[in-house]
């Protein structure tokens, strides 16, 4: 991770609205919802490689602005919303940008494949001598 939590908080916007659920009066009086904003492209944290990964990992995300959008309304105070789309938005970016290890493709041992072949030998044999065995 090439970025700190307090690097992306200069770059991200965030609009807070009132959000239904639990919270009693609470609800109706308190914008407590929080929508987290933050425009990739413009970001000076990621090169232009990691830009084209996010752009391409997290389309579904994006609203009609072309932003990444994270909605965050589980708790009942704005800053533990704020806290938990910017946690949520780190994780989102880590993931996206995460390469996994090209896959080396191997193939089976002349021992393991010797070995396999006599295990089926000796079954064969198993077999055949239960056969023989039987007289009705």
């Amino acid at each position: 991770m090439n970025f700190s939590k307090a690097e992306l908080q200069k770059e991200v916007i965030y609009k807070a609205s009132r959000s239904g659920g639990k919270g009693g009066q609470n609800v109706n009086k308190v914008s407590t919802k929080v929508e987290l904003l933050f425009n990739i492209q413009q970001s000076v944290l990621f090169t232009d490689e990691q830009k084209a990964r996010l752009v391409s990992k997290l389309q579904v995300r994006f609203n009609r602005d072309g932003l990444v959008q994270v909605i965050s309304e589980e708790e009942r105070s704005q800053l533990m919303n704020k806290e938990r789309a910017m946690d949520k938005l780190i994780s989102m970016l880590i993931q996206a940008l995460h390469q996994p290890k090209l896959r080396k493709p191997t193939k089976v041992s002349k021992q393991a494949k010797a070995k396999r072949m006599e295990q089926k030998r000796l079954q064969s044999v198993k077999k055949q001598l239960r056969q023989s065995g039987r007289d009705y």
